[in-house]
Order: C-alpha cells, then sequence, then structure tokens
C-alpha cells in the first residue's frame, strides 16, 4: 500500500459499532477480495472489498474477519485470518502481514492463519446460533462474477445447514452511511490529492491536446502523493463527448473554442473523493459558455445549501430539480409555458440534465446508504449539477464533495478553484482571490 496507515481505533470503533447491531450468539464473517483475472496468467489491480476494509484495516488479499461478541471466551470475539507467508511468497509477490502488523492495523489480538480456518471456524460455529453473512447489496451493482463472499456462502450452508442466517448488509449501509472523523480526514487527503492534479492541470489543457494525455498528468500527480490512483474510471470529454455521461475513451484531441469536461478524482487509503470541473480548451469561455457554466454553479450553490440535517434524498432532489428547471428556462431551453403543462413525473429539465445531483461517498464512490434516510451529521454526499446541450457540443457539470455537520455543510472541496474568471485567470497563468462558496 502506497498510503499510510490510518488510527486502528478507527477500525476498532467500527467493530464495536457493529457488533452492538447483531441478535445475541451471532457470528458475523467477512471476507477479502480475489485477485480478478484479466487473460493467460493476468490479473487486474487488488482492491480490496469495503466492508472487511471498513472494519479491519486489512487490505490484503485471502483475508477472512469473523466477529462473535458473544464468544465464551474473550479471545475468539475478534479473529481474524491471514494468508502466511513463505520464502517463495515473499520473492514473488512481495511481503505479506506479519501477525503483529496485522495487529497494529486493525486491533485485532487473535489472528490465525489461513490453513487453520476450518478447525478455528468449526469450534465458533458450535456456540453460534446466528450467523451473519454478507453480500453486494447496492441498488445500482450488478455482479455477474462469483465473488468469495459468494463462495463462502455457499459453503457456510451445507456445513451448517441449521444455523439462522442474517444478512450483514443492511446493518453496513446504515453504519457506513455515517462517517467518523478518521475516515473524513482520509477523505479530506483524497480531496487534497485531487486538488494538486487539478491545478496541473490549469497550465496543462490547451487546443490540441490529447484527452489521454491530460488523464496521464493526473496519474502521475495521484501517485506521487500516495494515492493508488483514480477513485473511479477517468472523464476526460472535451466538445460534444461532455454530453455523453460516462464517456471515458479519453482519446480525442482539445479543440480550440471548446469545453472540457473533467469527471476525475483521487482516492486515498480506499476511500474516494469525486470532482467535476468544465474547462475552455483556450482558456476563455464564449459568452454562451459562461453563461451555462454559471447557470450550473447557481444550481450548485443552491443544492449546497439542501445538503442539512432533516432533508432526505428524495426531497432534496425535486427541490434540486425545480431549480434548474429555473435555469434552463433563463437560458432559453426551456419554454415556460410548456414547462407549466408538463408531466410532472417526467419533467422537461431531464432532457438537459438527466441525472441526480448527489450520492453517498465513502470507500466506494458511489457509496452504500439508503436513500429513505434523513441526513445526518457525518455523511458525505457529492453535489453535482450539469447541463448537456447535444446540438451545441457543450456539456459543463461542477462537482465538490460535502460533508454534513451540526453547523451546515462542509465542502471539502472548498480549496479548489470554481468560479469562471479564477478559472480563466489560472489557465493565463495569472492569480486572483478565490471567492469560496
Amino acid at each position: 500500500m502506497k498510503y499510510l496507515p490510518a488510527n486502528p481505533q478507527l477500525y476498532i470503533e467500527n467493530r464495536k459499532r457493529f457488533a452492538e447491531k447483531l441478535k445475541p450468539k451471532s457470528l458475523a464473517v467477512f471476507n477479502s477480495n480475489d485477485f480478478m483475472p484479466t487473460g493467460a496468467d493476468g490479473t487486474m489491480m487488488f482492491v480490496q472489498n469495503s466492508d472487511i476494509f471498513y472494519l479491519s484495516g486489512i487490505d490484503q488479499e485471502e483475508s477472512i474477519l469473523v466477529l462473535f461478541p458473544d464468544a465464551k471466551e474473550e479471545a475468539n470475539r475478534e479473529v481474524l485470518f491471514l494468508k502466511e507467508t513463505n520464502e517463495h511468497i515473499a520473492v514473488w509477490e512481495g511481503h505479506k502481514y506479519t501477525k503483529d502488523e496485522a495487529n497494529e492495523v486493525s486491533g485485532i489480538r487473535k489472528i490465525y492463519w489461513m490453513k487453520d480456518f476450518p478447525a478455528a471456524f468449526n469450534a465458533l460455529m458450535c456456540e453460534a446460533e446466528n450467523v451473519y453473512l454478507n453480500t453486494n447489496e447496492h441498488l445500482r451493482a450488478v455482479v455477474e462474477v462469483e465473488t468469495r463472499d459468494a463462495r463462502f456462502i455457499k459453503f457456510c450452508r451445507e456445513r451448517y445447514p441449521l444455523h439462522n442466517y442474517n444478512r450483514s448488509a443492511p446493518i453496513m449501509h446504515e453504519l457506513r452511511a455515517i462517517k467518523s472523523k478518521y475516515e473524513i480526514e482520509a477523505m479530506q487527503e483524497a480531496c487534497n490529492i485531487t486538488e494538486k492534479g487539478f491545478r496541473r492541470l490549469l497550465g496543462f489543457i490547451k487546443p490540441g491536446v490529447m484527452e489521454y494525455e491530460i488523464e496521464a498528468e493526473l496519474i502521475h500527480e495521484f501517485v506521487r502523493n500516495r494515492s493508488r490512483g483514480f477513485a473511479y474510471g477517468p472523464i476526460v470529454a472535451s466538445g460534444a463527448n461532455a454530453c455523453v455521461l460516462h464517456y471515458t475513451d479519453n482519446n480525442k484531441e482539445c479543440r480550440s473554442g471548446d469545453v472540457i469536461l473533467l469527471d476525475v478524482a483521487a482516492e486515498y487509503g480506499n476511500y474516494a473523493s469525486d470532482l467535476s470541473r468544465s474547462l475552455p480548451i483556450s482558456g476563455k469561455f464564449t459568452e454562451r459558455q459562461k453563461d451555462v457554466y454559471n447557470a450550473v454553479l447557481r444550481v450548485m450553490r443552491a443544492a449546497i445549501k439542501m445538503l442539512v440535517i432533516g432533508n432526505n434524498i428524495i426531497d432534496y432532489h425535486k427541490a434540486v430539480g425545480k431549480v434548474m428547471e429555473e435555469e434552463l428556462i433563463g437560458l432559453g431551453l426551456l419554454d415556460r409555458k410548456e414547462v407549466e403543462k408538463q408531466n410532472p413525473a417526467n419533467p422537461l429539465y431531464k432532457k438537459y440534465y438527466m441525472h441526480g445531483t448527489s450520492h453517498f461517498l465513502g470507500l466506494d464512490v458511489h457509496d452504500v446508504g439508503s436513500k429513505y434516510i434523513l441526513f445526518e451529521a457525518g455523511m458525505v454526499f457529492t453535489c453535482e449539477p450539469g447541463i448537456y446541450i447535444p446540438e451545441e457540443n457543450l456539456g459543463i457539470r461542477l462537482e465538490d464533495d460535502i460533508l454534513i455537520t451540526k453547523k451546515g455543510p462542509f465542502n471539502l472541496m472548498g480549496n479548489i478553484p470554481i468560479e469562471a474568471d479564477e478559472i480563466e485567470s489560472l489557465m493565463a497563468g495569472k492569480s486572483i482571490k478565490k471567492t469560496a462558496i
């Protein structure tokens, strides 16, 4: 791992909060992710399962966490199983956790090697009545491969058919929606690294530069600041490409007079940031481009003010839609009389603004959390309104990451330039005083 380890108190507290949600005599199991294959003997970069990381801080394959708060022996209430290293693995794959290192990271005292799992787990299951197993229950998840969790569910049900089985996911969604101070520190660091990457681009983007060259500048800056890299597939979309919401080809030339939409951000310590900015490739917006840009910025500012304790995502999105509706009328893209006659279930603004404004952010870019709960202090949301006009080859999206606090919304990306005039000035090599949102 490139990042510096978090305070182990983070994981100790997370496990305590999780244990408090379990039924009596319950045991919960969390598995690491697999290395995903490519072709031949190739694999993708390893990315840890967010839930086992949240509860342990262990960032390594072939790991299992077992939590059993009511175990008769106190030492068995938190047990970690790790891949045992040897000289061959050390030479070919590199260093793996020692038991002492895993204890320092996680705060877990009882640590076994994986070869000891069958016997140790069987002894624990003989005491347990309820078993909590983990699955990916994100609303937008499309899981077409068999995960370690899925294989473990099969094993457990076949070997221990008479236990009562429960789902960990609802508990994890509830807990992970509220970020602790340690998590916020990691997310702030991800935002700070993102800022460094973005500022690097302000003197780099110009006509003739390729989208992939911009992507390369960012990955260089991210990795040199201890990030694994992009928190998600980077969108570097110039001109008409900006109207494709998930454009990731990043292979076109940046042309004079166009605007480039950047949806690019770093992760740090497995925690994501999420940034969008729209820049004039020639260094200066046209009057029309600036009008659209400022309309999006006004919607963003109005939306941020709504990210407060007690609101909810459903009402929030409806309210932001009304603000966007007025801006689109002002830009001449919608007709007020037509808007008054529209079907409320299919508002006309969706033609130019077809996605939501905010989503949970955390260990995953689209982090877990329910849309039916009220906003609470400690939740982190993106705020990302946009206007997309294909007939004008113009797409503008602005996005920052907002922490809900008792004092109101706090912008984790508040130091990243966003005013159109400031963007133009910085691209020209000048500097002006920042205007905070």
